[in-house]
């Protein structure tokens, strides 16, 4: 058997050991070694968790200024907290925004808008009008100045 397969049997037994043998594989340059198709599956993977981290954040600070801009009936018993969840949120967000990332949310805004907007229509009951279009931009919502 050799350590391509090997490996392939270890991704499907023993996550973490192939983890460690296939970073090890590639300190040492041992790329002809490697199982190069769980290793780009787990790859794209990262990518794609990454990219649903920060669009859940940006849905969030979005939800939260929606209801903090609109939800006038609600404002003064609410505003704090939702402008404190803005805060953390944003800070989450920005913590571990990379430019990948955020060209990423640049891409993705509108979808991610669509999803908070549904939420916040249904938190307050239809009975506000919401823009149908973010109203914010991205540095906006990041908080950028």
């Amino acid at each position: 058997m050799t350590i391509i397969s090997n490996l392939t049997s270890l991704y499907e037994i023993e996550y973490e050991q192939w983890l460690a043998t296939t970073i090890n594989l590639l300190k040492e340059n041992r790329f002809n070694e490697l199982d190069k198709e769980h290793l780009i599956e787990e790859l794209e993977e990262l990518i794609r968790r990454d990219q649903k981290t920060v669009e859940r954040f940006l849905e969030q600070i979005i939800r939260h200024l929606l209801l903090l801009q609109y939800w006038t009936a609600e404002y003064e018993y609410n505003a704090n907290h939702w402008q404190a969840e803005i805060m953390s949120f944003r800070t989450q967000l920005n913590e571990d925004l990379t430019q990948n990332l955020r060209n990423h949310l640049e891409e993705n805004q509108a979808k991610v808008y669509e999803k908070a907007l549904k939420y916040v229509k249904q938190k307050t009951g239809y009975k506000i009008v919401f823009p149908e279009i973010c109203p914010y931009t991205l540095e906006d919502l990041l908080g950028v100045e």
